[in-house]
């Protein structure tokens, strides 16, 4: 079902079940913005019919790139006492999809990190921009409302579950209703959560005392929306570049179809072919019917050979060049270095311009970062909700550990090695270069350096 459709019949549906109508913070504007940049995400944008128009797949390439700048090299873990120990025990898992989340974050917007209680322990459930649907926000932008939607099928019966998490205070609200319908255009009619197996020992309505906030991470991608500046969600990492991404989808085709068009061929009368009648059709010479393009020539050889070559050049370098272009531009609107999606060989850009385009990266990025760390300590701290309430570990206080990597904007290899040619100098203390390149503290460096033998000037 449609974003905007499941997002109307929820709105209706709670309206049914409320005393006051629900001002739902999700506008049409923005819920149409969701599914572009999810149809985006897909390669199936409104203007690509794989006919004329074919898609690059360009946004998820740029939502590729971010979550990989931002996850790199990251380094997290809970520590400090035994509920920290169960909890990271947890949270190793999140860690290792966290590159995948958050590339479908940086495309859609935002993603929701729930956590919920298994048999085995918690596990968590990565809720995309377009299968969850906020209500409302407090001053401080921390989700206060929200409602999760999830389908199953059975036969012509379509079942849907409204999972519903409000603040009221201090007290956290959790319901679920379930439907059934036979179409995608209505929710339906009530009905039982034993209807599906797996909603079965789920409870309809639980209150929890002493709650400061949802229990879930919301991953939003610190973006302002152009076509919605009100909005307290994410934004796609590309929603600034959709038209130039349409552009450089046509700019693309366009470079396919003249290698079409210019498709080296043999012009050879019908009366040069033999006519396979079983086949209806005219036999070409090895079987290269691709080479070959039969002609009827009505008045013979005296005006045009009976064989005639097509051979035009191509003009794809003119074609590259425009595209390139256009790629640059989309680099710029989404901040990314140039070069990133472009070709590297090619940017026509001052030293400063570049290094600018650079910084203007890593700032996206780092911004990215302090987003994801947010949601990721709210997860956490939704884990240990959990495990409280279910009394999965010893009651004790716990801290996260984050380390981000900075390597876009810094060139390592540079760094280290002016760092090396300082302490060779005596500029710096030898531990710092060691420290740095090793990752060690300056304790773990002085350890590492040799011991200076005697006899050495140092020692006189």
């Amino acid at each position: 079902m449609k974003f905007t459709t499941m997002l109307d019949l929820i709105v209706k549906t709670l309206n049914k079940s409320s005393d006051t109508q629900i001002d739902v913070c999700v506008t049409s504007k923005m819920a149409n913005q969701i599914e572009l940049w999810t149809a985006l995400f897909e390669n199936r944008p409104w203007w690509v019919d794989n006919k004329k128009v074919f898609g690059m797949n360009l946004p998820s390439s740029i939502s590729s790139e971010f979550s990989r700048l931002v996850t790199l090299e990251l380094e997290s873990e809970v520590i400090g006492s035994p509920r920290a120990d169960y909890l990271n025990e947890q949270y190793k898992s999140v860690l290792n999809d966290l590159r995948r989340n958050v590339q479908l974050a940086c495309a859609k917007g935002g993603m929701v990190f729930k956590p919920y209680v298994t048999q085995k322990g918690i596990s968590v459930q990565y809720v995309q921009a377009d299968c969850f649907f906020p209500i409302s926000f407090d001053g401080s932008g921390h989700m206060t409302q929200c409602v999760f939607a999830e389908q199953v099928r059975r036969g012509k019966n379509i079942y849907t579950r409204l999972e519903m998490h409000e603040m009221k205070g201090e007290h956290l609200h959790i319901t679920n209703k379930a439907f059934v319908s036979t179409n995608d255009y209505s929710l339906g009619v009530p009905a039982p959560l034993e209807a599906v197996d797996r909603w079965s020992k789920l409870s309809p309505g639980a209150v929890y005392e002493g709650v400061d906030r949802l229990p879930f991470g919301y991953l939003r991608i610190p973006s302002v929306n152009a076509e919605d500046t009100n909005s307290p969600l994410g934004t796609s990492v590309y929603a600034q570049a959709v038209d130039s991404i349409r552009v450089a989808d046509k700019r693309y085709s366009q470079i396919d179809w003249e290698y079409d068009a210019k498709e080296a061929a043999v012009h050879i009368a019908d009366s040069l072919l033999k006519y396979d009648k079983t086949r209806d059709a005219y036999e070409y010479p090895g079987g290269k019917e691709r080479l070959y393009r039969s002609v009827e020539y009505n008045s013979g050889a005296k005006d045009k050979p009976l064989l005639d070559t097509y051979s035009p050049d191509i003009r794809d370098e003119s074609y590259y060049r425009g595209l390139d272009k256009q790629l640059k531009l989309i680099e710029f609107q989404c901040n990314l270095a140039y070069g990133t999606i472009s070709d590297p060989q090619n940017v026509d850009k001052t030293a400063e311009e570049i290094k600018a385009s650079k910084q203007r990266s890593y700032t996206a990025v780092s911004e990215i970062q302090k987003a994801t760390q947010t949601a990721l300590e709210d997860l956490v701290r939704a884990m240990d909700f959990y495990a409280t309430i279910y009394n999965l570990a010893p009651i004790c206080t716990y801290e996260m550990n984050f380390r981000w990597d900075d390597s876009i904007v810094v060139d390592k290899e540079k760094e280290l090695l002016s760092m090396q040619q300082d302490a060779v100098s005596g500029m710096i203390r030898k531990e710092l270069y060691i420290a740095k390149k090793y990752g060690v503290t300056e304790e773990e460096a002085l350890k590492m350096i040799p011991a200076q033998p005697k006899g050495f000037p140092d020692d006189e």
